[in-house]
């Protein structure tokens, strides 16, 4: 009955920015641990950042500085807003919900993020 849906991708020159957003169908205070991954052509895919329940973050080293992981647990609704993107920055963005001891791993499908320099 869990699902991921992110919007809020698209094109952007360097130096711009997006805010992309993920909604759950499902209660957020179900999920200890939501966060952002990113799959860019021919790479594995990578941590971008992580969100506690309670608030606490995590980012990778690539977008330290530039990015912002927050989350509403009222509106179910997660965001990553995105400042100085760079064309490195280009990929895939997936959202990433996980239940209590890891026991379920929910994926939404992806939003396109291309930035041209």
């Amino acid at each position: 009955q869990v699902q991921l849906v992110e919007s809020g991708g698209g094109l952007v020159q360097a130096g711009g920015s997006l805010r992309l957003s993920c909604a759950a169908s499902g209660s957020m205070f179900s999920f200890n641990v939501m966060g952002w991954y990113r799959q860019a052509p021919g790479k594995q895919r990578e941590l971008v950042a992580t969100i506690t329940r309670p608030g606490g973050t995590n980012y990778g080293d690539s977008v330290k500085g530039r990015f912002t992981i927050s989350r509403d647990n009222a509106k179910n609704t997660l965001h990553l807003q995105m400042n100085s993107l760079k064309s490195e920055d280009t990929a895939v963005y997936y959202c990433r919900a996980e239940t209590r001891n890891s026991r379920y791993i929910y994926w939404g499908r992806g939003t396109q993020v291309t930035v041209s320099s």
